[in-house]
């Protein structure tokens, strides 16, 4: 029979999961802002007409703001499944795993790869 799982340790968990969810909505609201920059960017060439920047920048803005939200999605599908896995280890009364979360890491390695891209792409375009 498994033992009482303290409420501090289930406030926690939860406290976790809150903050995934959060992270998830904040990589789809950003974006979704980066790929309407691109229209933005647009907008602005048609109003003041000229090259402010190079042609075919809204293409780019926009899979990169797709890639954003669909990494958004998968943060919050992951996180989701990870918090049930662990409520009910938690209830079933198993010793919990010790190692650090692949889906968090991921996300970190990937943001880390885009913000290198931006980097580079800023460079760039300068």
């Amino acid at each position: 029979m498994p033992e009482e799982v303290d409420a501090r340790t289930l406030l926690a968990a939860e406290r976790t999961y809150l903050a995934w969810l959060r992270t998830g909505l904040a990589l789809m609201g950003f974006g979704f802002v980066v790929a309407r920059f691109g229209l933005f960017v647009h907008e602005l060439q048609m109003h003041y007409g000229g090259g402010l920047v190079p042609g075919g920048s809204d293409g780019a803005s926009l899979w990169f703001g797709v890639a954003l939200v669909g990494l958004g999605i998968f943060v919050e599908i992951s996180a989701t499944v990870r918090h049930r896995a662990l409520i009910a280890r938690l209830g079933s009364g198993l010793p919990m795993e010790s190692r650090p979360s692949r889906v968090g890491t991921a996300v970190a390695l990937l943001l880390a790869l885009a913000g290198l891209a931006l980097v580079v792409y800023l460079l760039m375009v300068r």
